[in-house]
């Protein structure tokens, strides 16, 4: 289905031609209508496919419709103050040509960030992008009005309860009209998504594309070798494959600042990616990233879900993922819009089960990839033939070999068959 073929209107539409976008995706294609007739909607839908917009599109739709208002009309919910940064700037190319203004509210910031978010809200936005803890946190200082709210959406609503965000988010919604319309949007449906969309959601339509699986279009392979050999094999993938638009997931932060600074050494231009690093920095690195300044970008899982990247070309798993869920996140930044991408996973020895688990939750084993000969465990060289050996040397070796025991039962062996003497004084 084309976004023409959708009841958008000539604005939106002219927005989304200037952007390249053409046809739907599955969960666009499901989602738009219904949210568009007013539905409630509940949807899941692997990473990558297009849920920004699918969300986005309906309310920008309605909003345009009518006069520019400084009341706040929609509240959209996210996990992460990066992917509220990137939803307002998808937010204002899909707007570009209607009065529709949206504020972007997340933590992470100074004391003059705060005050800007404050005045922000004071004076009025349609739209406001937030983090359920900074949110809250303003509302919590009298100064918000959420009482003509008519949308109020969920993005990544799995993680955001992962993160411990369950509270928050039902003190924002007592803040909110009954009357509203709620899209919620997940990867997964665990018991406790479910139970959140029965206490926010009102006969929602549900919409379930490929729960929890990569799309065909990623290429996967996985590399067994030892846990030493992991960055000598990574250097070869950036050889051989590509060494460019490429993000390496590391487990810890600590092994994301060795492996950059290690990578550095090597002369790649490398970008790295954990929550050691403040709010600044990191737009520094997303922005030289997205740019092309950088080439490689390694990142804890904090990058593996919204971060809308769409020409990345491999992603590499440098350690295995803790679950399938954060495997099928993490290789979901390849293969977006269409494209086609490849997804590396290197198993050291101690990580081969957890990986096993991986490959269970996929429903089939993963490609093995081959290791570089370099990197290729020696043959070990076959042992010289001993000389057969002789009558002679056998014998003398049987003797020699014989033990103190062996010697004794020969000397009781001869006493028994040697005659005995009778004793003196015995009988005749």
């Amino acid at each position: 289905m084309f976004f023409e073929d959708l009841d958008l209107t000539d604005d939106v539409l002219d927005a989304l031609y200037d952007m390249h976008f053409e046809q739907c995706t599955p969960i666009q294609e499901q989602a738009i209508p219904a949210a568009l007739a007013g539905r409630d909607l509940i949807a899941v839908a692997q990473t990558g496919t297009g849920k920004t917009a699918a969300f986005l599109l309906p309310v920008i739709n309605e909003l345009g419709k009518r006069k520019a208002s400084d009341k706040v009309k929609c509240v959209v919910m996210t996990p992460t103050r990066e992917l509220a940064l990137q939803i307002d700037a998808q937010m204002q190319g899909f707007s570009y040509f209607l009065p529709i203004s949206s504020l972007p509210i997340y933590g992470g910031t100074d004391g003059a960030g705060y005050a800007r978010q404050q005045r922000g809200l004071q004076m009025g936005a349609e739209v406001v992008i937030a983090t359920p803890g900074r949110l809250l946190a303003h509302l919590s200082m009298g100064y918000v009005d959420l009482s003509e709210v008519e949308f109020f959406i969920l993005d990544e609503a799995d993680r955001m309860l992962d993160m411990g965000f369950n509270d928050d988010i039902m003190q924002i919604a007592k803040h909110l009209p009954q009357s509203r319309q709620t899209l919620m949007f997940s990867a997964t449906m665990p018991p406790k998504i479910q139970k959140m969309a029965k206490s926010l959601l009102t006969d929602p339509v549900e919409i379930k594309i490929a729960v929890s699986r990569p799309t065909e279009k990623v290429h996967q392979k996985v590399y067994i070798c030892g846990e030493r050999q992991k960055e000598a094999l990574l250097l070869h993938l950036f050889d051989s494959v590509n060494s460019k638009r490429v993000i390496v997931f590391a487990s810890s932060k600590l092994k994301v600042k060795d492996l950059a600074r290690a990578l550095r050494r090597k002369k790649l231009a490398v970008g790295e990616m954990h929550s050691d690093l403040d709010q600044t920095v990191r737009e520094e690195v997303m922005r030289n990233f997205r740019a092309g300044n950088t080439d490689i970008l390694v990142a804890t899982d904090i990058v593996a879900r919204g971060i809308d990247i769409d020409d990345i070309t491999m992603v590499v798993n440098f350690d295995v993922p803790h679950d399938a869920e954060d495997y099928v996140h993490r290789i979901g930044r390849t293969a977006r819009a269409g494209e086609e991408g490849v997804a590396v996973t290197l198993v050291g020895e101690r990580e081969r089960r957890k990986f096993k688990y991986i490959e269970d939750f996929l429903g089939k084993p993963v490609e093995r990839g081959q290791l570089p000969e370099h990197l290729r465990p020696k043959k070990e060289e076959k042992q010289p033939e001993k000389p057969a050996a002789t009558a002679e040397t056998e014998a003398g070796a049987e003797k020699k070999g014989r033990g103190r025991g062996d010697r004794q039962r020969s000397r009781r062996n001869w006493r028994r068959r040697k005659p005995q003497r009778p004793r003196e004084g015995g009988e005749k």
